[in-house]
C-alpha cells in the first residue's frame, strides 16, 4: 500500500485542486443534474434532444471541474477564482453602500471608482488614469 500512495502523492503534487470557483462548479452540476432528472421524468419525457442537452451540459460541466483540479498552472487558476470572487464581492458592495456611494466606471480604464452620493454633476478623476470626466450623483 506505500508504494500506490507515494506514487498517488506524486501525481497529485503540484496540481491546483478545489478553489470557490470549483466548489460552484460542483454544486451548479448537481443542480442541473437534479432539476434535468426531474424534468426529464415529467415535462420532457421521451424527448431526445433534451436528453442530448442534458448530456452535453453535464459533461462539460464535469470536463471543466477535473480540467481546474488537475490543472498545474496554479496562476491561472487562482486569477480565474479572484475574478469569480471579486464579481460577487463588488455586487456585495454596491448593495451594502447604496445608501451612501454610487460606483461608475471610468470611460478610459474601465475601472469601478466608489463615489459618495452627491446631487448635481462632479468632475471626478480616476485614480488609475488619471482621466477627468463629470458624473451626475
Amino acid at each position: 500500500m506505500g508504494k500506490f500512495k507515494n506514487k498517488l502523492v506524486r501525481f497529485f503534487y503540484g496540481r491546483y485542486g478545489n478553489d470557490t470557483l470549483n466548489t460552484v462548479l460542483l454544486w451548479t452540476y448537481l443542480a442541473f443534474v437534479i432539476i434535468s432528472t426531474v424534468l426529464s421524468m415529467t415535462v420532457f419525457s421521451g424527448k431526445a434532444w433534451f436528453d442530448l442537452v442534458r448530456f452535453l451540459v453535464t459533461s462539460f460541466l464535469i470536463v471543466i471541474i477535473f480540467y481546474r483540479m488537475m490543472s498545474r498552472n496554479i496562476a491561472k487558476r487562482s486569477r480565474e477564482n479572484e475574478r469569480f470572487r471579486g464579481f460577487f464581492t463588488l455586487r456585495k458592495n454596491r448593495f451594502k453602500d447604496r445608501k451612501t456611494h454610487v460606483y461608475r466606471k471610468c470611460k478610459n480604464c474601465r475601472a469601478v471608482l466608489r463615489l459618495p452620493k452627491a446631487k448635481g454633476k462632479h468632475n471626478v478623476v480616476c485614480p488609475r488614469c488619471k482621466n477627468r470626466f463629470k458624473v451626475r450623483g
